[in-house]
C-alpha cells in the first residue's frame, strides 16, 4: 500500500507526538475498527480508525487515494478511544 502525506504536517506530528506518518505502514488494518468521519462536511471522504501499531492502540485518520492512503492524523489512542475499541471488539 502506498502511503502519502503532507511533509510539513508529518514533521509537526513528529515534534508534537513523536510519531512519523511513515509508521502507518505497520498499522494493523486487519483488526482495526474503521468508520467514516461525518462530523463535518469535508472536501473528501475521511476515515477514522482505531487499531494497533507496534502493539499499542492508535487513532489514524486517512483518505483513500488511487493507489493507497493519504494520512491526515496519527496519534496514540486516548483512554476513551481505548474503551470504545474494546467495546466494539467485544461486540464483533
Amino acid at each position: 500500500m502506498n502511503i502519502s502525506y503532507d511533509p510539513a504536517k508529518n514533521q509537526r506530528n513528529i515534534e508534537e507526538r513523536g510519531l512519523s506518518f511513515d509508521q502507518a505502514i505497520n498499522f494493523d488494518f486487519d483488526t482495526a475498527w474503521i468508520w467514516q468521519d461525518v462530523r463535518k462536511i469535508y472536501s473528501e471522504v475521511r476515515w477514522s480508525s482505531l487499531g494497533f501499531l507496534n502493539g499499542q492502540l492508535h487513532a489514524l485518520v486517512f483518505t483513500e487515494t488511487v493507489d493507497g492512503i493519504r494520512i491526515i492524523s496519527l496519534r496514540k489512542a486516548n483512554p476513551r478511544e481505548v474503551r470504545k475499541y474494546e467495546k466494539h471488539s467485544s461486540q464483533s
